[in-house]
């Protein structure tokens, strides 16, 4: 595997292209062992042979692609938890893909453990912050398809009764303001979910706490939207992972 990866390495660094016999003495293994490496790497799409010499082939992109979302993932994982340390309360991360809300990240702790899942996060987006972030992201059209699938239900007593109601609150959040959510998800917790949205991707980073401990939602969700704006206005990522 090693001198596989050396080999790759070495092709990698002539843009056009290497011959077989300087692979071999760049990475100092014997010809025979190259040509065996280099066939294999060569069926398996690694590589790619032209007039007798090597490039990289197309299945190092899967490669390089997998690598980068992995990157991203845990640039994600790690920002949740340091908000997590950081505000003393669960970080949530999720976006809106494929038509659906998909919570990607939870970063709690025992101290501060996150709300229960105890209805499906995925069809209940009219009643917890998160969802209602990411809907209010999404042109009328993918709204409105949304919740045609998803109708509103109540949760709770203090859950929006219906669609029009949820479309009319949605309308009045402006362009990547923060929303808040109280009690409507799970009794006795309030909740609030900061917009993150890059090119057409909508997400979120979301927290919540008891309800009790309510006055400290708006300071801190407040610093969390000034973190998260140094944190993805300092770095060319992209938010789908």
């Amino acid at each position: 595997m090693q001198r596989a990866v050396r080999l790759l390495e070495r092709v990698a660094a002539h843009e056009h292209g290497a011959p077989a016999k300087q692979l071999a003495r760049e990475t100092g293994l014997a010809l025979p062992t190259t040509y065996h490496l280099l066939r294999t790497l060569v069926y398996e799409g690694y590589l790619r042979r032209e007039k007798g010499l090597f490039f990289l082939g197309p299945a190092t992109e899967c490669l390089s692609s997998s690598a980068a979302r992995q990157k991203r993932r845990s640039t994600i994982v790690e920002a949740t938890a340091h908000w997590r340390d950081v505000l003393g309360v669960p970080v949530y991360y999720a976006m809106y893909r494929d038509g659906e809300i998909d919570v990607m990240c939870v970063s709690d702790s025992p101290s501060s453990p996150a709300v229960q899942e105890w209805a499906d996060f995925r069809e209940t987006g009219h009643a917890h912050a998160m969802g209602q972030c990411l809907l209010s992201q999404l042109d009328g059209p993918a709204r409105r398809d949304h919740l045609e699938r998803y109708p509103v239900r109540p949760l709770t007593p203090y859950t929006v009764r219906d669609s029009h109601s949820l479309l009319r609150r949605l309308e009045r959040i402006r362009r990547m303001e923060p929303v808040y959510e109280r009690q409507e998800y799970a009794l006795g917790t309030v909740g609030a979910a900061v917009p993150i949205t890059v090119a057409t991707t909508a997400a979120t980073m979301a927290i919540s706490m008891p309800v009790h401990q309510s006055d400290r939602l708006l300071p801190l969700t407040q610093r969390l939207q000034r973190g998260l704006g140094r944190l993805f206005g300092s770095m060319a990522i992209s938010i789908s992972i």
